[in-house]
């Protein structure tokens, strides 16, 4: 299929380029170099396996790993800009998620806007949790954080939720079992918790056009919505909400393929989100746009559903 649409797509800058501690130096080094282009080695595999336009965003953790919150709000300002005169470059191409710093509420707001009416970006990507100035962890279902969604409201752009690894305080099983650190398991974990507390904080009852982005086919959460709802009604504690949760997941959530190329799981997804709210993608360069590209057009699903999934959905989505 020629045309398609990728939405989770990274880059990095110098300060922001460290190797992830799950990857190999191998795996690293060829990650890095990718990471680092936009036209010598991306484009050409975009055009290789069918992809019209990528919309990219700045790498994990990226500025929600800054504890100094003035370095934070520079690095997003920096990256954005550096992003920026990539897409000016090739606009019919490339498209751009903002780096905003949350370590500064009205930083972030504010660079929000920037990004969007000024620079032409689609929406924003926040690496899930926060590293504070006083050393603490913010999640994005803290009330502090309100302005910022009223703002991602106000423009009607959607948040990309993407992961990263779990506070240290958290990580007891992945120490114990390194081999689920990152994108094997850690990530699914940490992004889907963060995702459920989005919904039962009653965020999108506060802030019912808010919409978020997972990727990953959703980091699970179409296959174990019916039994978190089940579960947590029967629950001694349990949170009052406008609706049940599945509502929530198939009205305020879009997923994308990114990094989960397997037709039984787009087919349940599918089924779940419905066709509307899932959109393809590949995660470049962590992981392969032969692999992404290869799997989805070939995938056995009505060719409806691939225009759907492949372009249509994320051009209506993004007005691109």
């Amino acid at each position: 299929m020629n045309g398609k649409v990728a939405l989770e797509e990274h880059f990095t800058i110098p300060r922001y380029n460290g190797r992830p501690h799950f990857l190999s130096l191998e795996v690293w080094q060829d990650v890095e170099r990718r990471l680092a282009d936009f036209t010598e080695l991306r484009l050409g595999l975009m055009d290789d396996f069918g992809i019209g336009h990528a919309i990219i965003s700045l790498t994990s953790p990226g500025v929600q790993g800054d504890h100094d919150a003035k370095e934070a709000v520079d690095g997003a300002r920096t990256s954005n800009d550096v992003l920026a005169e990539a897409i000016s470059a090739h606009r019919d191409r490339f498209g751009g998620f903002a780096a905003v710093a949350l370590q500064d509420v009205d930083e972030a707001v504010a660079e929000l806007h920037r990004a969007v009416t000024e620079l032409g970006f689609h929406g924003v990507l926040i690496n899930s949790w926060t590293e504070m100035p006083d050393g603490s962890a913010a999640h994005l279902d803290e009330a502090r954080f309100d302005p910022f969604w009223s703002a991602l409201e106000g423009l009607g752009v959607p948040l990309y939720l993407h992961p990263r690894i779990l506070p240290a305080e958290q990580r007891g099983a992945i120490t114990t079992w390194p081999e689920f650190a990152g994108p094997v398991w850690e990530f699914t974990t940490e992004t889907s918790a963060a995702a459920l507390a989005l919904i039962t904080s009653g965020l999108f009852d506060r802030h019912p056009k808010a919409q978020v982005i997972l990727g990953h086919l959703g980091e699970s959460l179409p296959y174990n919505i019916w039994r978190i709802e089940n579960r947590m009604h029967k629950a001694m504690d349990r949170v009052t909400l406008a609706r049940g949760l599945s509502s929530y997941l198939a009205s305020n959530f879009y997923i994308t393929t990114s990094g989960h190329f397997f037709t039984p799981s787009l087919l349940t997804a599918v089924a779940v989100m419905g066709g509307d709210r899932v959109m393809f993608s590949v995660d470049y360069p962590f992981e392969e746009m032969p692999q992404g590209a290869e799997w989805f057009d070939n995938a056995e699903i009505d060719e409806d559903l691939r225009q759907k999934v492949g372009r249509e959905n994320a051009v209506k989505l993004f007005s691109l």
